[in-house]
Order: structure tokens, then C-alpha cells, then sequence
């Protein structure tokens, strides 16, 4: 009625305070009457198990700002604080606050629809007429047992029958599973992230303001930091920045330790990740060795104790666990610190396994940057002792980072380090796909070994120095990937090289390594001295160090292009290019080369 009486005009007016109603439950709304008009107003409120998300305006079919979404402020703070998991949602798998207003915006989550608890009773059931004459279900004897435990004269239908059949333990352990964000439900089932625009939305990670300052705290509960660096990419992993700020904390904290005043000095533990990469000729011995003296040479001198650990394999997890609950004691926090893609995810969930945890929750992807947020992970240590994760740190100077991610997935190494062996002479160059160069300009040996240590997928090509522009312009983006594409060739940046003057003793064994952060490293056997360039993009690493894997392979490679699967399509591309060329051009031509047909046939058939 009151409707009719008003204007179209005067109606409006009426409404105009609940003209931004949000359409979702009731207790979003300030008064009972604005809950009221909306849960007649608009039919999706009936529906709770859909998020319909947005605030609209009567009468108009234009779509206004949402005043709650422009309050959401994206912090990568997690949940370290004791009352942040109720204060705000946190995803269980990378950190990062949930929120359910904005596919558009990171930490976006949809809530699952409640189902019944025996709705997948009959999801594997067959037609009879699907069936075989006589089913495997009656042939293993399982409709028997289940007929003798159900009395089918008790039964009023077959729903009771089948509602008997024990639920399997998938279907239990679905129900218990944590929700996560969109994100880390696409990385965990496709490991792909779902919109990449939204990482971009991110605010950058400043570890020092974030986790270093509480990590380093003067005052609190006794710190354990787990600094770990990839094995087959350590000088370009590890995390040097944090370790500098930690050793500054224990130089401080120890003078204001011997000067009576409270002082927490943290311990270190420099964990050395997917020692399973490594051949097993390699042992643990000399490895720890190697990893100490890399570590000194980096600034790190004041550790506690090396691990070296495989979280696929579960190697050395246990003694890890172990050392960090003695050190922490009864109330200590551990800290686990290291580079993107490092491994810290996987090394957390094996951690909880071993302590007893039936199951992880902290998603685990190849795909650098997984964790957003610092996750506090409870349950897992004893006492009140607390487990943190952190996001991985970026380094820039690795060429990994500036990949794509189907060119990442060509540098990854996911099975056991192959060596390539060249002999090489002066003035011959080696190309480790079109990332990296190495090029043997004097020695005072006839010629040396080069082995490559780097992902097989990797292509490689030995030719001449001097042909090394041709290379590029011809093969970069083509044969030698990545990158992919010329264009990624030009994003890429500048090509530089730098140079080392290098000895040995011996080509029985390596003398030295030549790393490239985060792709590989060159392992050379020479006697004598030798002069070498290695050629990558501005900006990345390279290191020459003292050898990791001293054997080189039996075989040797030849010139050329080694055998893969990217050469092979490339060449094929190549032929095809080719051969669709010549067609068109000899397709053009053929007018052209018999311009008057008719004249030279009266010709040929006229008497001489």
C-alpha cells in the first residue's frame, strides 16, 4: 500500500539508507529492519551455502563500492600473534589473511557446501546394464558379507542397507580437512596459481621489519633459526641476508650477556636440503665439510650444527627434530629461514610427520613463493614450544627468478645430478641453453675437462668461440631454451661475461667449480693454470668455489647439440619453416618462368 501512495521519486527516498545493502546473513546489518528488507528483497540470502559477494543499489543495476572491501588491508603478518587466528582467518597453507569479499583479491576462499555424510554411497555403483553377467562385487564374495551383517527383513529400504557399509577413510579424513584460500587449493591440485594478476596485489616481503625484528628479539622466549640452502644451488640459495642479520644479534646479545643484562642469543642450524639430488658416491662427511668451509666463506661462522636432509627421502629429519626441541627447551620458538623454492614448506611438513602428525597442512609446490605469510604451526613441538614458517626470501641475483614458470620447470632439478663431460680446447665454448657460456680462453695444457652440472632437460652445445654471436642470433629462444622465444631473449637484459684465471693438479678428478645461481655450475679438471669466461645476464652470481662432486662422467659429449627433446622440435620447426617456404616461393615463380605457353607450343609442334 505504501508503494501505491508514493512516487517512484519519493520511494526512493524512502529506501535511500538501505539503498547499499549488503545481500548476505542478517547479523552483516546494523538494525533488524534493513536484515529484514533484504531477506525479502533478495532471494540469493536464502541460499548460505553460496557467497554471493557485493553491495548493490535498489532500483539501479550498477554495481557501487564495496565500503567493507575498502577497509581490507593485505599483511603478510600471518598468524604469529596468539589471538590473530581469531582476530582474522589465516590460511592454513601459505599465510595469508582470508577473506571471501573479492575473487580479485588475494586470500580469496569460497566456503564448501555442507553434504550429507554418506552422499558418495552410491558414486561408484554400476547399471545392471552396465554390468557383466555376473559382477566382480558377487564374485569376491562382498555382497554376501554385507547381506549376513544387515538383516534385510529389519531394513525398510535399501538406503538403510547401504548406510551399514563402512565409510572409507578418505571420505572421514575429507571432512577434517582445513579450509584453504583459491590459491593454494590451485597449487595443490594443478599446481598452477589460478590468477597471477593477484600476486602482483601483494605487498612486498620486508623480512627484517617482519620476522627479523622478532626474531631477534633481546627479550622473550630463547630463538632456534633453521637457515637452509638448496644442495644443488647453495651459494645462489642461501640466505646470507638473514644470516647477517642473526650473527649482528649474537654479537650484541652475547655483550649484553656477559654484562648481566638479559640477552636471548639464538642458535643456528644450517640445514642443507634435497641431498637426494646428489649422487651417492658423495659422503656425508666430506659433504659437511664442503658445506662449512661455503659457509665461513659466506660469513657464517657461528653455527651450531649442520644437517644435511632429505624431507622426500626422510633422511636426517629425525636428528633435526631432535637438536631444535634441545635447543629451543620448554618455551623457545623456531624459525625456518631460507630462499624461494628452498624447501622449507616440504621440510615443515616432514618435520611434523616425524613428530607424529597424521596431517600437513602446509602446501607444498615447486613453484617459487608459496608461503605468503608467517605461519605458526601448532602441535608439532612439545611443550609450548612453536614451530614458524616464513615466507621464502627473493634473491634477485638468481637467474631463476627472472623465468617464466614453463621456463622454471625446465631449470628444476627433480631427479638425481647427472654429469656431461666436454674436453675442450683453447678458444671453444660450452652453452648451458641460452642462460649461461662458458668459454676456455688460454691454457697452458693442450686442453682440459669441463663437466656440467645442471637440470637434463637443459640443452647444451659445444662449438667454437668465434661463432658464439651466430649462436645468438640464430639458436637463443630456439634450439637453446630457455628462454622461449626471441622476445623473452630480449627481456632477458644485457649479456656479460666474467673472467677467472683457475689451476689444478689433476684431470683424473675437478680442481674447481664455476656456479651460476640458480642453474648450475661448471666443474673443471686442468693441470696447470687456465683463463676462463662465463657469460649469463646482468646481474647473476658466479662463483668459483672449491669442487662439490670431484668425479666427471665416463662418457664424453661430442660437438654440437647434445640429444633433447627441445633441439629435436626446434630442428622440425625449423624444417617445416623451410620447407613451406620454398613451396610458397616456387609457387610464385612458376608464371613467371613460362610467360607465353601458347607461342612456345606452336613453336615446338611448327616443321623446321
Amino acid at each position: 500500500m505504501l508503494a501505491r501512495k508514493l512516487s517512484p521519486s519519493r520511494f526512493r527516498n524512502l529506501l535511500s539508507p538501505f539503498s547499499n545493502a549488503y545481500l548476505g546473513t542478517a547479523d552483516t546489518f546494523d538494525s533488524p529492519l534493513q536484515s529484514v528488507l533484504v531477506e525479502q528483497l533478495s532471494p540469493f540470502s536464502r541460499n548460505p551455502g553460496k557467497a554471493h559477494v557485493g553491495f548493490y543499489r535498489f532500483f539501479s543495476s550498477v554495481r557501487v563500492k564495496n565500503p567493507v572491501l575498502s577497509k581490507f588491508s593485505v599483511t603478510r603478518d600471518g598468524n604469529f600473534e596468539e589471538g590473530a587466528q581469531k582476530a582474522c582467518s589465516v590460511c592454513p597453507g601459505c599465510g595469508i589473511q582470508m577473506q571471501d569479499l573479492d575473487p580479485k583479491q588475494p586470500g580469496f576462499f569460497t566456503q564448501p557446501s555442507l553434504k550429507a555424510p554418506n552422499y558418495k554411497k552410491f558414486k561408484k555403483m554400476i547399471p545392471v546394464s552396465d554390468e557383466s553377467e555376473v559382477s566382480d562385487f558377487v564374485k569376491k564374495g562382498l555382497a554376501n558379507e554385507i547381506l549376513d551383517d544387515v538383516s534385510l527383513g529389519k531394513c525398510e529400504g535399501e538406503d538403510e542397507v547401504f548406510d551399514k557399509i563402512p565409510q572409507c577413510e578418505d571420505e572421514k579424513s575429507a571432512s577434517q580437512k582445513p579450509i584453504v584460500c583459491s590459491r593454494c587449493h590451485s597449487l595443490r591440485h594443478y599446481q598452477k596459481v589460478k590468477n597471477p594478476s593477484v600476486e602482483k596485489l601483494l605487498p612486498d616481503f620486508d623480512f627484517e621489519h617482519t620476522v627479523g625484528r622478532r626474531m631477534t628479539s633481546i627479550d622473550g622466549a630463547r630463538t632456534v633459526v633453521l637457515l637452509l640452502a638448496d644442495v644443488a644451488d647453495f651459494d645462489g640459495s642461501f640466505p646470507g641476508r638473514a644470516a647477517s642479520l642473526v650473527f649482528k644479534t649474537i654479537d650484541e646479545n652475547s655483550r649484553s650477556w656477559k654484562e648481566g643484562k638479559s640477552g636471548n642469543i639464538p642458535r643456528i642450524l644450517l640445514v642443507v636440503t634435497k641431498i637426494d639430488l646428489l649422487p651417492i658416491s658423495i659422503s656425508p662427511t666430506t659433504l659437511e665439510h664442503w658445506v662449512r668451509r661455503r659457509a665461513r666463506e659466506a660469513g657464517a661462522g657461528k653455527i651450531t650444527s649442520v644437517h644435511l636432509v632429505s624431507a622426500l627421502k626422510g633422511w636426517g629429519v629425525k636428528t633435526l627434530l631432535d637438536c631444535a626441541v634441545k635447543l629451543a627447551g620448554k618455551r623457545g620458538n623456531v624459525w625456518a629461514v631460507g630462499a624461494q623454492n628452498a624447501g622449507k614448506s616440504t621440510l615443515l611438513n616432514a618435520l611434523s610427520k616425524c613428530a607424529g602428525m597424521k596431517e600437513t597442512h602446509l602446501t607444498e609446490s615447486s613453484i617459487p613463493g608459496t608461503t605468503l605469510g608467517i605461519l605458526r604451526m601448532e602441535g608439532i613441538l612439545p611443550w609450548k614450544v612453536k614451530l614458524f614458517d616464513t615466507p621464502g626470501l627473493l634473491h634477485p641475483h638468481q637467474i631463476s627468478t627472472r623465468l617464466t614458470t614453463s621456463e622454471q620447470k625446465l631449470i628444476r632439478v627433480d631427479k638425481v645430478l647427472k654429469p656431461r663431460t666436454y674436453r675442450i680446447k683453447t678458444g671453444h665454448s660450452i652453452h648451458i641453453a641460452g642462460l649461461a657460456r662458458f668459454d676456455l680462453e688460454d691454457s697452458a695444457v693442450d686442453s682440459i675437462y669441463v663437466t656440467v652440472w645442471a637440470s637434463p632437460l637443459l640443452p647444451l652445445h659445444m662449438g667454437k668461440t668465434e661463432n658464439a654471436k651466430t649462436m645468438i642470433e640464430e639458436h637463443f629462444g630456439r634450439q637453446l631454451q630457455p628462454p622461449i622465444g626471441e622476445a623473452r631473449v630480449r627481456e632477458m637484459g644485457k649479456w656479460v661475461k666474467k673472467e677467472f684465471c683457475v689451476s689444478g693438479d689433476t684431470w683424473d678428478s675437478c680442481s674447481v667449480d664455476i656456479a651460476v645461481a640458480g642453474l648450475g655450475w661448471f666443474a673443471l679438471g686442468l693441470k696447470k693454470e687456465a683463463k676462463v669466461g662465463v657469460w649469463t645476464y646482468e646481474g647473476v652470481d658466479v662463483v668459483a668455489r672449491n669442487p662439490l662432486l670431484p668425479q666427471r662422467s665416463s662418457s664424453f659429449e661430442v660437438a654440437g647439440f647434445t640429444v633433447n627433446e627441445i633441439v629435436s622440435k626446434a630442428d622440425r620447426a625449423t624444417v617445416l619453416k623451410t620447407k613451406k617456404t620454398k613451396e610458397a616461393s616456387g609457387f610464385e615463380q612458376a608464371p613467371d618462368s613460362d610467360p607465353n605457353p601458347d607461342e612456345r607450343s606452336c613453336a615446338t609442334s611448327s616443321p623446321s
